[in-house]
């Protein structure tokens, strides 16, 4: 798309936003950068920015620029209401989000991934089965490469596959995908939003702009309301029709015609099942056939922090889930593990208890180590369903871990929340249990 003569305002200076604003220094716009956090932190990205034509202004200067813009974005790791985000459209300037931007400067089909959980997997899952089956595609978006950087070189591909947060949502006005992903729905962000019904609201965003010629792999289990592009169901639950099952032996069909046991991928659990199953009606959306995309299924190793084996020790297995930030990552994990469990859980509160999972905590784990703001919280939730053991550091919760677990069980860290009350991210915190995992030494 050409912007030559707009005068474009990039709020952000995280790597969306720098992604975004070299996307239209290409294009033409002449481009302001503003960030108002800590200035030292983006000294790098402002000079590099700076080098290329673009205005950087940072700090509290941000606050104060007062040059009238034909448009602003905003980048995805920013709350619409905090006063960056306010003050253009207080000024009465559109407000696009990153997302938005790319999708229209993007020049081949957009597969659009959303869910609260396997988003992720599902959008690696998919560029994977795309490319094993001959598509140029190309992964991006919530996995840390911003679909800003992907659409600048999409003439070259045949498919882009973005995963797509429900903030990243919020800012998108005419985003249509081609193939719309809805992987699952469950209670999230209640930080972030007043009620379940506005987070859900902004998820199902990704369907608005889609017309009868475009596919939405959907699942079953979900209730949605009507959809104007053509359905592919799928999931792993029993007793419930859909294009893609799973049946006994761990098998997934395709309209009742068997198709690949997960034991022959290196996935395991229903909700993997389940996004593999996402993937291979993407993939049919878009005209490829499912023998042609198996190679590929049976070849893909999941990404870390997500239900990732890491070691076993004295006949203990130790499992790194940190990427579940939320009450259903958590019950999966719980039921996609044989045997006894020793459960590491907590982390920051986003506003929900964890009252909910009492009844399968009861029935798996025989011992709970809470770690982070919640640990007291899911105490008292759980003080009638297993033995609780707060304690103050991820350290001393894989001590404690390892004095609780008895051969033939699994440590699983899957914390079931997000963890910004103790790390910068999941990432951190789920290598930091692997860190100290690794160095315990056998008995």
């Amino acid at each position: 798309m050409d912007y030559t003569g707009k005068h474009a305002a990039v709020l952000g200076l995280g790597r969306s936003g720098e992604a975004a604003a070299r996307l239209l220094l290409g294009s033409g716009a002449a481009v302001t950068v503003l960030d108002s956090g800590d200035p030292a932190a983006r000294r790098i990205a402002a000079e590099q920015l700076s080098s290329r034509g673009a205005r950087v202004v940072l700090g509290n200067d941000a606050l104060r620029c007062a040059q009238e813009f034909d448009f602003a974005v905003l980048s995805p790791g920013i709350d619409p209401g905090v006063p960056l985000a306010r003050r253009p459209v207080e000024a009465g300037i559109p407000l696009l989000g990153e997302i938005e931007l790319a999708f229209r400067s993007c020049r081949c089909p957009v597969v659009a991934v959303t869910g609260t959980n396997g988003k992720t997997t599902t959008t690696g899952l998919t560029a994977a089965l795309l490319g094993g089956a001959g598509l140029r595609a190309e992964a991006c978006g919530n996995i840390g490469l911003p679909f800003s950087e992907v659409a600048s070189r999409s003439a070259s591909l045949d498919a882009v596959v973005v995963e797509i947060s429900s903030f990243q949502l919020e800012t998108t006005d005419t985003f249509r995908p081609r193939v719309a992903v809805w992987t699952n729905f469950s209670a999230n962000h209640l930080d972030r939003y007043p009620d379940t019904a506005t987070y859900r609201a902004a998820k199902l965003r990704i369907f608005g702009r889609q017309t009868a010629e475009d596919f939405a792999v959907v699942n079953a289990r979900t209730e949605l309301p009507a959809l104007r592009a053509r359905r592919v169901t799928f999931t792993a639950a029993p007793a419930i029709e859909a294009d893609f099952t799973f049946g006994e032996g761990d098998m997934i069909l395709h309209r009742g015609a068997p198709l690949v046991a997960l034991g022959e991928t290196r996935l395991r659990g229903p909700h993997n099942a389940e996004n593999l199953m996402a993937a291979f009606g993407a993939g049919l959306c878009l005209g490829l056939d499912l023998s042609a995309m198996l190679p590929a299924a049976r070849a893909y190793a999941p990404p870390p922090h997500r239900c990732e084996f890491v070691r076993e020790l004295d006949g203990v297995t130790w499992i790194n889930d940190s990427k579940s930030t939320n009450l259903d990552a958590l019950s999966q994990a719980l039921r996609g593990q044989t045997g006894g469990i020793v459960l590491v859980a907590g982390g920051k509160n986003k506003g929900f208890d964890f009252a909910p999972l009492a009844d399968l905590v009861r029935e798996r784990a025989h011992d709970a180590v809470l770690i982070g703001e919640m640990r007291a919280s899911i105490a008292r939730d759980w003080a009638d369903a297993t033995a609780c053991h707060a304690v103050d550091s991820l350290e001393a919760a894989v001590a404690r871990a390892r004095e609780l677990a008895r051969p033939g069980d699994t440590v699983l860290f899957s914390p079931g929340t997000s963890s910004f009350d103790m790390f910068a991210s999941y990432e951190e915190r789920g290598n930091l249990f692997k860190h100290l995992t690794t160095q315990l030494q056998p008995r």
